[in-house]
């Protein structure tokens, strides 16, 4: 006899919304990890629901500018030499999927799951009565320069091919809207239909209160091994075994770290990435705001005024880099005059694959372990959509959204 019906690895915000939506499915459900609820990865984002968030790391400019990324301290993306040289295949792969046709079809890709996020997240926000966490004032993104404006009129051009909606403003326009930015403005453009969290580890503890609250189990524990049979999957958990009838590996950046699972095999790397956060200083702004040129979002939320994001590609134990932080403290004298130091810094684990796309869909071990890691940039954002497609693979049905660009066994190097 089987402990649970389900087992969820991982209680990050992919992990706890799947174990949430299993929980309201009327499945027994066991969530396990190591660490409480929504306190890893998920703790330090950018806070945004990032619906129009469809143009990946992997770009033709990286092509073009490869050298320069990987030597200027003051760039978005940084690419440990050392980290490369240790992972060809990876860095390779991850350089195929840059080319300007394949980067097309990502986008494409992530446009389409991007368009049900919201499906997957309200009726969760709604369960958890986590609707006072939801702001609904847009996301801006600015540019402060004319070459950097040019440089992005094609990826502009792209969503609205996407149906994604958005506002192009002037410079004028821009400081109206936020006030509070004092770097070089040359445009702006504002995405109405994106929201942000004004506190994110709240969310997923909200959404695991309500999954506790309707009976869910919930295990601090690390899973070590996963073990399929015909009749269901044994995992190790430390010293115990729990029996399960289907497994899903949602542990983000950690995944491939399950032995037996399937994710042990599949190229599954990391990019680092980093906020400073200052306390007090949430008024600055009223939205979420984006610097093009800067790589990374200024977000007001419950603990103060976040600047996060930038990618850092190097190995998931390498020690913190203090230029990623430096680069965003810079960065953010720049976008505000006169901010105080930084209360603190942070880094973080996106669980990344070398074509940006996530992984949601039967292991190639056995179809009672279902995989949901690899959101890279957009756990928060789809992590609602992620669990509900979830708990229909585990139900046998057919999901309403195309999720074969998802699935563990496709290719993932475009050569």
């Amino acid at each position: 006899m089987a402990d649970t019906d389900i087992l969820v690895v991982g209680a990050g915000i992919v992990g706890t919304s799947t174990a949430l939506w299993l929980q309201l499915r009327g499945h027994k459900v066991m969530l396990v990890d190591p660490n409480p609820p929504g306190s890893g990865t998920s703790s330090g984002n950018a806070c945004t629901i990032a619906t129009y968030a469809c143009m990946p790391v992997n770009s033709p400019a990286v092509l073009t500018g490869l050298l320069g990324l990987m030597t200027n301290t003051n760039s978005p993306l940084s690419i440990s030499y050392a980290h490369a040289l240790r992972n060809p295949r990876w860095i390779l792969s991850f350089l195929s999927n840059c080319r300007a046709t394949r980067s097309r079809e990502i986008m494409e890709n992530l446009a389409s799951i991007l368009s049900h996020a919201d499906a997957g997240l309200n009726p969760l926000i709604e369960e958890a009565q986590a609707e006072d966490l939801v702001v609904n004032r847009g996301q801006l993104t600015v540019w402060s320069s004319a070459k950097g404006a040019t440089a992005d009129l094609s990826s502009l051009a792209l969503r609205k091919s996407f149906g994604i909606p958005f506002t192009e403003l002037t410079r004028a326009e821009v400081r109206e809207m936020e006030p509070g930015l004092t770097l070089p403005i040359e445009k702006g453009v504002h995405y109405p239909d994106a929201r942000h969290i004004r506190d994110p580890e709240e969310l997923v503890r909200r959404f695991h209160a309500r999954f506790t609250g309707l009976g869910g189990q919930t295990l601090c524990a690390r899973v070590d091994a996963t073990n399929a049979d015909a009749n269901g999957v044994a995992v190790t958990a430390g010293d115990t075994v729990i029996r399960a009838r289907r497994v899903v590996v949602a542990a983000g950046a950690f995944s491939k770290q399950i032995k037996g699972s399937g994710a042990e095999r599949l190229p599954l790397g990391v990019e680092r990435g980093y906020h400073v956060l200052y306390a007090g200083q949430a008024h600055r702004i009223t939205r979420p705001v984006g610097w093009a040129e800067g790589g990374f979002y200024a977000v007001p939320m419950a603990k103060g005024l976040r600047l996060a994001g930038t990618v850092e590609i190097a190995a998931l134990d390498a020690p913190k880099n203090m230029e990623r932080i430096g680069h965003i403290a810079r960065k953010g004298s720049e976008m505000f005059a006169d901010l105080p130091a930084p209360t603190s810094d942070w880094l973080g684990y996106r669980p990344s694959m070398p074509d940006a796309l996530p992984v949601i869909g039967p292991s190639a071990v056995s179809d009672r372990i279902i995989h949901a890691f690899g959101h890279q940039h957009l756990g928060l954002t789809l992590g609602g959509i992620t669990g509900r497609i979830v708990a229909d693979i585990a139900e046998g049905r057919q999901s309403n959204i195309e999720i074969n660009a998802f699935r563990p066994q496709r290719r993932y190097a475009s050569l």
